[in-house]
């Protein structure tokens, strides 16, 4: 009695299945993570480790260059306080024991070049500007200076790259300066060489963040290259991680030039974390098959009911009337849920069907109260015109007017039809054209321009002649001069466009929508708005009057309906 159906089993065991999966899923994922994660931060702590390695060893390097150039300006100190005889022979042998010094130049008190030494090669006559000493600076400075590396220029056609070491000479000497340019060459060429990993170099700069020497010169002065030296110089000395670059900061013993080693962290750990990515991706895609396994297995008895349940549901949404329902099958839950949708779509359509008879009739009434509202309206009119005749002892007339009204209301009548021909339309129209021409001594005149092929159409009846009113009575009135109505009809495509054009005294665009205004209670507007209510009764808001009008000028009023044959159309 108390068994569990087979459905309702297979459902438990798929949802213990799942959270079991997801959890054991998630605990895989994150110990994966957590392992990963220590082992890139080890990574990146030995990259830090060999990158300051390296660049101490640069450090180191140009200190014990800077050192030595420091020995030899003391040596080539001492030679200026000797004689000029033992001077020049002291400093020969210098210059031919260090070849890589290029040249010693002593300077006077003016900043003069006085003496040259240099093995086999003489200054130039005419020095444009000499690098290699700045007067302003050696006035500034107490003690010895080292410049940024340079190109030699004091010689004709050798143009070596040196670093040059100014010192000042005690008092006694013939020369205030002494300087001495040694070849960068050989440091340049160690820091080339220098490789922190395969895309990783070191550069030198000074305390305020001024490159000295990079090994990519080329690439900065072009602007292809960057580096944020000032950042950089305002660091202590030690290794900084920064996003994916790594930088090691290093002082070059006392002096106030600084290295700075570039490292790359992708390209030093990736290569040591492969293997453990790999072997993360073999865990990934065996938990991915698993999850695609129960995930599957959820879709059969799940997630496919339910689609088309969804299916279903859009299909109502977008065609409700002509809607049948399939039920739909899988678990228990599912099928409550698909046998409440197939109750709420009967419901619906019964609803559907109560309410569209409801619009039906409440349409009905709305059209028999518009023409109700319109045929009193009008015939206060004709009757007010007849009876102004019959005063003026006119009765030929007014006969003449009685039988035109007869006319109209036998047209209107149309034995309870909403629609008539459109060639009735327009006798209906000519008929009170002809009466109100009486009433108004001929003071206008009219005009009909009918494309034959719309005769055969039908429209709303007494359309055009609350239209002729208005213009009659609020444009022409008015007017001074002789008035003018001109009545076309056309096709548009699939439409029939009734066109009324007078040249009274206009309206502004303000009058134009209070006559149009829903609710409008304005006595002169309230045969037009009914047309055009009518109108949009009938066909939809895509049908309906369409006025423009200037002052002074007339007014033009376009009426749209859809073609309709007798028949075709019947309202409900």
């Amino acid at each position: 009695m108390n068994k569990q159906p087979p459905r309702s089993r297979l459902r438990i065991t798929t949802i213990l299945v799942s959270t079991v999966v997801s959890i054991v899923a998630f605990i895989l994922f994150f110990c994966i993570y957590v392992f990963l994660e220590r082992y890139h931060s080890a990574m990146v702590a030995s990259a830090r480790t060999s990158t300051a390695q390296a660049v101490s060893q640069v450090s180191n390097t140009v200190g014990s260059y800077l050192r030595d150039m420091e020995q030899a300006m003391q040596l080539v100190e001492r030679s200026m306080l000797e004689s000029e005889s033992a001077r020049d022979e002291l400093l020969t042998a210098f210059l031919t024991f260090r070849p890589d010094v290029v040249a010693v130049t002593s300077y006077s008190g003016d900043g003069e070049l006085l003496d040259c030494w240099s093995l086999g090669r003489e200054p130039r006559e005419t020095i444009y500007r000499n690098l290699s000493f700045d007067y302003a600076r050696a006035q500034e400075e107490d003690g010895a200076y080292m410049t940024a590396p340079h190109v030699e220029t004091i010689f004709e056609g050798y143009y070596p790259w040196v670093v040059t070491m100014t010192a000042p000479l005690a008092e006694g000497s013939e020369a205030a300066w002494v300087s001495l340019d040694l070849s960068f060459s050989s440091i340049s060429s160690y820091m080339n060489n220098v490789g922190i990993g395969q895309r990783g170099y070191s550069f030198l700069m000074d305390a305020d963040g001024n490159i000295i020497y990079h090994p990519q010169q080329q690439l900065l002065y072009s602007g292809l290259k960057t580096e944020n030296a000032e950042a950089l110089a305002a660091l202590g000395d030690d290794a900084y991680v920064d996003d994916t670059v790594i930088y090691c900061v290093t002082s070059v013993g006392d002096t106030d030039w600084r290295v700075v080693g570039v490292s790359y962290v992708d390209e030093l750990v990736n290569s040591n974390v492969s293997e453990m990515i790999r072997l993360s991706c073999w865990l990934g895609l065996g938990i991915l098959a698993a999850a695609l396994l129960t995930s599957w297995l959820l879709s059969r008895l799940i997630g496919r009911p339910l689609r088309g349940l969804a299916s279903a549901m859009e299909s109502f949404e977008k065609d409700a009337d002509h809607f049948t329902y399939r039920p739909v099958g899988g678990t228990r839950e599912v099928q409550e849920l698909s046998d409440s949708f197939s109750q709420m779509v009967v419901r619906i359509q019964r609803l559907m069907t109560t309410v569209r008879e409801e619009e039906i009739n409440l349409r009905k009434t709305e059209l028999k109260a518009l023409q109700a509202q319109i045929n009193p309206h009008f015939l206060y009119n004709t009757l007010d015109s007849i009876a102004w005749m019959c005063e003026q002892g006119r009765n030929a007339d007014a006969v003449n007017m009685v039988h035109a009204l007869a006319r109209l209301f036998r047209i209107s009548i149309s034995k309870g039809h909403d629609l008539i021909p459109i060639s009735k339309e327009i006798e209906h129209a000519e008929s009170y054209l002809q009466i109100q021409k009486y009433r108004y001594k001929n003071q206008f005149t009219y005009a009909f321009d009918v494309d034959p092929e719309c005769l055969s159409y039908c429209c709303n009846k007494i359309t055009l002649q609350p239209i002729i009113e208005n213009a009659i009575n609020h444009g022409l009135d008015l007017l001074v001069d002789e008035g003018r109505i001109d009545v076309q009809v056309r096709q548009d495509g699939g439409d029939i466009v009734f066109c009324v054009q007078d040249n009274g005294v206009g309206m502004t665009p303000e009058q134009i929508e209070s006559i149009l205004r829903p609710g409008a209670k304005d006595r002169t507007g309230i045969g037009i708005k009914n047309v055009n209510d009518r109108l949009k009764i009938y066909f939809g808001k895509n049908y309906g009057l369409h006025i423009t009008s200037e002052p002074d000028e007339g007014t033009c009023v376009e009426i749209r309906m859809p073609k309709i044959r007798e028949g075709e159309y019947e309202t409900k």
